[in-house]
Protein backbone atom coordinates (compact mmCIF):
# COMPACT_ATOMS: atom_id res chain seq x y z
CA UNK A 1 0.00 0.00 0.00
CA UNK A 2 1.42 3.37 -1.06
CA UNK A 3 1.80 6.00 1.66
CA UNK A 4 0.88 9.63 0.89
CA UNK A 5 1.87 12.51 3.17
CA UNK A 6 -0.23 15.69 3.29
CA UNK A 7 1.38 18.86 4.67
CA UNK A 8 -1.27 21.59 4.93
CA UNK A 9 -2.55 23.80 7.75
CA UNK A 10 -6.19 23.61 6.59
CA UNK A 11 -7.55 20.74 8.70
CA UNK A 12 -10.78 20.45 6.69
CA UNK A 13 -8.81 20.10 3.46
CA UNK A 14 -6.48 17.50 5.01
CA UNK A 15 -9.51 15.51 6.20
CA UNK A 16 -11.20 15.76 2.77
CA UNK A 17 -8.08 14.61 0.90
CA UNK A 18 -7.37 11.87 3.45
CA UNK A 19 -10.86 10.39 2.99
CA UNK A 20 -10.50 10.45 -0.81
CA UNK A 21 -7.04 8.87 -0.74
CA UNK A 22 -7.95 6.16 1.78
CA UNK A 23 -11.04 5.31 -0.32
CA UNK A 24 -8.62 4.73 -3.21
CA UNK A 25 -6.33 2.39 -1.28
CA UNK A 26 -3.66 4.78 -0.04
CA UNK A 27 -2.31 5.04 3.49
CA UNK A 28 -2.22 8.69 4.64
CA UNK A 29 -0.07 10.58 7.14
CA UNK A 30 -0.42 14.31 7.73
CA UNK A 31 1.25 17.36 9.23
CA UNK A 32 -0.12 20.85 9.75
CA UNK A 33 3.07 22.96 9.48
CA UNK A 34 6.37 22.78 7.64
CA UNK A 35 8.53 21.91 10.61
CA UNK A 36 6.31 18.99 11.66
CA UNK A 37 6.06 18.00 7.98
CA UNK A 38 9.81 17.55 7.58
CA UNK A 39 10.09 15.57 10.85
CA UNK A 40 7.18 13.25 10.01
CA UNK A 41 8.36 12.83 6.42
CA UNK A 42 11.79 11.68 7.61
CA UNK A 43 10.19 9.25 10.07
CA UNK A 44 7.41 7.88 7.82
CA UNK A 45 9.25 7.85 4.46
CA UNK A 46 6.10 8.35 2.32
CA UNK A 47 5.87 7.43 -1.36
CA UNK A 48 4.60 10.92 -2.27
CA UNK A 49 4.06 14.28 -0.56
CA UNK A 50 1.19 16.74 -1.13
CA UNK A 51 2.47 20.11 0.07
CA UNK A 52 0.86 23.52 0.49
CA UNK A 53 3.02 26.62 0.00
CA UNK A 54 1.37 28.80 2.65
CA UNK A 55 1.95 26.85 5.85
CA UNK A 56 3.23 27.93 9.30
CA UNK A 57 6.78 27.64 10.68
CA UNK A 58 8.55 26.70 7.41
CA UNK A 59 6.84 27.61 4.12
CA UNK A 60 6.16 24.90 1.57
CA UNK A 61 8.84 26.02 -0.88
CA UNK A 62 11.53 25.69 1.80
CA UNK A 63 10.11 22.33 2.89
CA UNK A 64 10.23 21.17 -0.73
CA UNK A 65 13.87 22.28 -1.09
CA UNK A 66 14.85 20.59 2.18
CA UNK A 67 13.19 17.30 1.24
CA UNK A 68 14.72 17.33 -2.26
CA UNK A 69 18.21 17.86 -0.75
CA UNK A 70 17.82 15.15 1.92
CA UNK A 71 19.53 11.85 1.11
CA UNK A 72 16.57 9.76 2.28
CA UNK A 73 13.84 12.03 0.83
CA UNK A 74 15.31 13.33 -2.46
CA UNK A 75 13.50 10.73 -4.56
CA UNK A 76 10.04 11.31 -3.08
CA UNK A 77 7.72 13.03 -5.60
CA UNK A 78 6.27 16.28 -4.26
CA UNK A 79 3.05 17.77 -5.61
CA UNK A 80 2.36 21.33 -4.51
CA UNK A 81 -1.31 21.69 -3.57
CA UNK A 82 -1.93 25.41 -3.21
CA UNK A 83 -4.18 28.38 -3.87
CA UNK A 84 -1.21 30.30 -5.30
CA UNK A 85 -2.02 30.40 -9.00
CA UNK A 86 0.41 32.89 -10.52
CA UNK A 87 2.92 31.71 -13.13
CA UNK A 88 5.67 33.04 -10.84
CA UNK A 89 4.45 30.76 -8.00
CA UNK A 90 4.56 27.72 -10.28
CA UNK A 91 8.06 28.68 -11.45
CA UNK A 92 9.28 29.05 -7.85
CA UNK A 93 7.79 25.66 -6.95
CA UNK A 94 9.54 23.99 -9.90
CA UNK A 95 12.83 25.66 -8.90
CA UNK A 96 12.34 24.32 -5.35
CA UNK A 97 12.08 20.83 -6.81
CA UNK A 98 8.31 20.24 -6.99
CA UNK A 99 7.32 17.43 -9.34
CA UNK A 100 3.72 18.61 -9.77
CA UNK A 101 1.47 21.59 -9.08
CA UNK A 102 -2.27 21.54 -8.39
CA UNK A 103 -4.21 24.76 -7.77
CA UNK A 104 -6.94 24.87 -5.10
CA UNK A 105 -9.82 24.43 -5.43
CA UNK A 106 -9.29 21.13 -7.27
CA UNK A 107 -11.39 18.07 -8.01
CA UNK A 108 -10.60 14.63 -6.61
CA UNK A 109 -10.20 13.04 -10.03
CA UNK A 110 -7.44 15.51 -10.99
CA UNK A 111 -5.67 14.93 -7.68
CA UNK A 112 -5.84 11.14 -7.96
CA UNK A 113 -4.63 11.20 -11.56
CA UNK A 114 -1.66 13.43 -10.65
CA UNK A 115 -0.74 11.16 -7.74
CA UNK A 116 -0.93 8.05 -9.92
CA UNK A 117 1.20 9.70 -12.65
CA UNK A 118 3.90 10.70 -10.15
CA UNK A 119 3.94 7.28 -8.46
CA UNK A 120 4.15 5.54 -11.88
CA UNK A 121 7.25 7.62 -12.74
CA UNK A 122 9.04 6.39 -9.61
CA UNK A 123 8.50 2.65 -10.31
Amino acid sequence: MKKIMIIDDEKDLVDFVKIRLEANGYQVVSAYDGEEGVVICLRENPDLVLLDILIPKIDGLKVCQALKKGPSTAGIPIIMLTAKDRTEDIKLAREAGADGYIIKPFDSATLLLNIKDQLDKVK
